[in-house]
């Protein structure tokens, strides 16, 4: 009998038919635990960020809209909030326009959070797990955008012109004001990657500052010159009526461009960058010790 025929020859490969494809089965599970306070945790988070950066940010878009209606200048605006928050803050804090950032804010940062818990339970991974991809930006964008337009039609309600307050939000000011976020949006996600590698950074500065870093404050800053007229001028077709022609509304919004541009990119920092830092900061804190 020849060696192939011998027993080992005949005897069976236990070992490949038990590692078969058809024999396996997915050993994934939900990572469920404490999901009531991870979810409790998220809007912790959000809340903690929002509340940060919504002081600044309400007197940043008061003061733009009060300009814009001729109520006040931008400047006096501005003075007038500080002053508020600083010897009657609970009038500056429960104020309506304060009400309203904290919701735009908090609002988009919970919604990323708990993306990620999502992710993050489905998935199996811990707690601390943050994603990003086209499913959280879509997510993030569409609650920002939606709850930006929100706010937008109320500021102008409590902010305009006092002649408009009985007239609607027009519709083209709605569609200038999507326009403008989503302009915002676009710099903020899509063009610091495009744009970093591009910077002139010197080495001694990128000891202190990243290129991708950079890009992500520069990028959303500076679309605001192109952003900001859309913005004036949705205004001032709510703040005046219909029957001015565009050399009108042309001039008056070339009269608040820059200064109203660079009130933005102000609010731009605080916003895109130390809000979505504290947010992330806070939250992964907090998972850990429910990880513990």
């Amino acid at each position: 009998m020849s060696a192939a025929a011998g027993p080992g020859a005949s005897r069976p490969n236990v070992k490949t038919e038990m590692m078969s494809p058809a024999t396996t089965t997915s050993t994934t599970r939900w990572n469920t635990q404490n999901i009531g306070l991870r979810l409790g945790a998220d809007a912790a988070s959000a809340a903690t960020a929002g509340a940060l950066v919504a002081p600044v940010i309400t007197a940043i878009d008061k003061a733009i809209i009060e300009n814009a209606s001729g109520r006040q200048t931008l400047g006096r605006s501005l003075r007038d909030s500080l002053a508020t928050f600083t010897l009657r803050p609970h009038h500056f804090l429960f104020s309506k326009p304060f009400a309203l950032i904290f919701a735009l804010y908090g609002g988009t940062y919970i919604t990323a959070n708990i993306l990620d818990t999502c992710s993050s339970t489905v998935k199996g991974q811990p707690a601390t797990t943050t994603t990003s991809g086209p499913a959280k930006f879509l997510a993030t964008s569409s609650a920002n955008l939606s709850l930006c337009l929100y706010k937008d039609s109320r500021f102008a309600k409590l902010l305009g012109a006092a002649t408009a307050s009985a007239r609607p939000i027009p519709g083209p000011s709605y569609a200038l004001f999507a326009v403008r976020d989503c302009l915002t949006v676009f710099a903020s996600f899509n063009v610091p990657p495009l744009i970093a590698p591009l910077l002139p950074l010197s080495q001694g500065m990128q000891a202190h500052v990243s290129a991708a870093s950079a890009a992500q404050f520069i990028a959303p800053a500076a679309v605001q010159l192109i952003s900001t007229p859309l913005h004036l001028l949705g205004l001032d077709l709510y703040n005046r009526d219909g029957t001015l022609g565009a050399r009108e509304r042309m001039a008056k919004v070339r009269m608040d461009w820059i200064k109203s541009s660079f009130a933005r990119m102000a609010r731009i920092v605080p916003a895109f960058g130390v809000g979505g830092v504290v947010n992330t900061g806070v939250r992964k804190k907090l998972m850990q010790r429910l990880e513990q």
